[in-house]
């Protein structure tokens, strides 16, 4: 399931089992490229934070680059990827 950070909820929506973040901006080809992949994945938690909207978060989990994704468990990182990545390298990189 996708969801939009829509306000300063972001820890309410992170600590619950896994979560998979991206942080994003709507002119990033990139992102939107990813974003796809994203939407099809339905096997796990996703929230989306446009980083235009809120770069309080993007400082905190030091995003310099997107596409960024952070794999979040209960509230606790555990992993980061910058870049694209292809379905495949995606499904790999969750279940590693």
């Amino acid at each position: 399931m996708i969801k939009y950070l829509k306000n300063e909820n972001f820890n309410e929506e992170i600590k619950n089992g896994k979560v998979l973040v991206d942080f994003y901006a709507d002119w990033c080809g990139p992102c939107r490229a990813l974003g796809e992949i994203l939407e099809t994945l339905d096997d796990i938690n996703i929230l989306k934070v446009n980083v235009d909207e809120h770069q309080d978060l993007a400082i905190q989990f030091g995003v310099m680059s997107i596409p960024t994704i952070i794999l979040f468990e209960n509230g606790e990182q555990k992993k980061k990827n910058i870049g694209m990545m292809d379905k495949d390298s995606l499904k790999n990189w969750l279940n590693d």
